[in-house]
């Protein structure tokens, strides 16, 4: 029996191997034979319980699904097997989607006593915050006595993901001790929910942290990086621009490796501030690209006005191996339709689920609306939206109203402008586009009528609004 627990501690994580051992396993009845005695068979292992534990973690690394894992745990308690700290972390990714599966390991691990255990907790905590759930989440981590560093940090990436930005701001400020862990859980949680010149004042009082402490022991890591410059990229103003450039100049000051995502970050910050040539120096000096370096690369083109360099640029990444994805495809698509480049556009549609297995999404079919509209191709667009295999959403009409506006399509602009009203009731670009719509053919009672209608409904027009960005001084003029 000890040669066959040596066996999985060796294999365990071969994803072709794992399904033979676990029949060898079976075969030879290894979970039928328990322990001669208590005491460990393998080297940090307490016999079938550690076989178990390499199983389930194997599986779940491997791509199983879910059940499969969970399949095992029922098996492993039918047996009278134990399971131990390290069996729980497992399972409750295991049970990542589903809140009454989480609330009975939940259970389990209170049974057991092992509520004691920081790495059970900390699991638990993250387990209810990836699915809202956080009063259950807080609950949890108020219940451990002594809570280490790794369940301050999950807690405080639970009130980020929920959205829940004060709580997190009270929580860190009271934290006595914080490694980058925590510095980039609450930069990337203002960031994440659109409070980007937050996530920069956090940035700013970590380097500044750093250059007053005699050594630096919070050092920013990949993920710091990121984070931060996420939040240069959607930040409005050149002060977000000088940011990101200055970030930059650091990262090669310091000799910091450019890693794919790094440099996708880099590439998405100065393409969404219009730097192409920044662009291109960071993409074409980068050895290790990913899928999402070059998607990043194709949408900046794309948005900047080389629109025919972004759409070439997805067969280049194919003569290099790599396999576009959907977010590859929108960008694409994106190009095509700016540059009405409607045969190549609807092309590469055909293509990336007929050649390469990328299923389309609602995206995608608002891209090929907005490629027909475009070029003003209404009737097809209008055609195309009926043959596609699911209904329609706001997204998808809202390309074809913009375009009626702008082709004089008035009659289409009508149909289109009611169906998005039921659509989106609540929006008031819809009600605007469709009464000027209405004023510009001269048809003033309908426009009046409309306009009572939003009235009627508490619908407000957005305020035009201009700004004055001075730095990181942003006044509203």
């Amino acid at each position: 029996m000890r040669c066959l627990e040596s066996l999985v501690q060796k294999y365990c994580n071969h994803p072709q191997k794992l399904p033979q051992i676990h029949t060898l396993l079976i075969t030879t009845g290894f979970f039928r034979s328990p322990p001669p005695d208590s005491q460990p068979r393998c080297q940090g292992s307490t016999g079938t319980t550690f076989v178990y534990n390499c199983l389930i973690r194997s599986y779940l690394r491997r791509g199983d699904p879910p059940a499969t894992a969970l399949h095992l745990f029922t098996q492993m308690l039918a047996l009278g097997t134990s399971p131990n700290h390290h069996t729980f972390p497992s399972l409750l990714k295991a049970a990542a989607a589903s809140f009454s599966t989480g609330r009975s390991i939940h259970a389990q691990a209170i049974r057991r006593g092992l509520l004691l255990d920081d790495f059970v907790n900390c699991s638990i905590v993250r387990f209810y915050s990836q699915l809202g759930h956080l009063y259950e989440a807080r609950d949890t981590f108020d219940e451990i006595p002594q809570p280490d560093m790794a369940s301050c940090n999950a807690m405080l990436d639970a009130f980020c993901l929920n959205g829940d930005l004060e709580s997190a701001s009270h929580f860190f400020e009271c934290m006595i001790v914080k490694d980058i862990i925590s510095w980039t859980s609450v930069i990337n949680g203002f960031a994440r929910n659109g409070n980007f010149r937050g996530a920069m004042e956090l940035f700013r009082r970590l380097m500044h942290k750093n250059r007053q402490a005699e050594t630096v022991t919070v050092r920013p890591n990949e993920a710091t990086w990121v984070s931060v410059l996420s939040a240069c990229a959607n930040m409005d103003g050149a002060g977000a621009l000088h940011g990101g450039t200055q970030i930059h100049g650091y990262i090669i000051r310091h000799e910091t490796r450019m890693t794919a995502f790094l440099g996708t970050a880099l590439i998405d910050m100065y393409g969404k501030h219009g730097r192409l040539s920044y662009c291109a120096i960071v993409f074409n000096a980068m050895d290790e690209k990913e899928v999402c370096t070059w998607n990043a690369m194709i949408s900046a083109l794309a948005s900047n006005g080389n629109e025919a360099v972004a759409v070439g640029l997805l067969d280049r990444m194919r003569a290099e191996g790599l396999l576009p994805n959907h977010v590859t495809f929108v960008a694409t698509l994106t190009a095509c339709a700016r540059a009405r480049l409607v045969d190549v556009g609807l092309r590469w549609f055909e293509a990336m689920n007929s050649e390469l297995g990328v299923v389309p999404l609602m995206e995608h079919y608002g891209c090929v609306v907005d490629l027909l509209s475009r070029a003003g191709l209404l009737n097809e667009a209008v055609e195309f939206i009926r043959r596609m295999p699911m209904e329609a959403d706001a997204s998808v009409w809202g390309a074809l109203l913009g375009a009626c506006k702008v082709h004089g399509d008035v009659q289409l602009g009508i149909q289109v402008g009611r169906r998005l009203l039921t659509l989106q009731p609540w929006h008031s670009g819809v009600y605007t586009v469709l009464r000027n719509i209405y004023a510009g053919e001269g048809r003033w009672n309908e426009a009046a009528e409309l306009r009572e209608a939003m009235e009627n409904a508490g619908v407000k027009k957005i305020i035009g609004q201009s700004w004055i960005d001075s730095g990181c001084s942003v006044q509203n003029a």
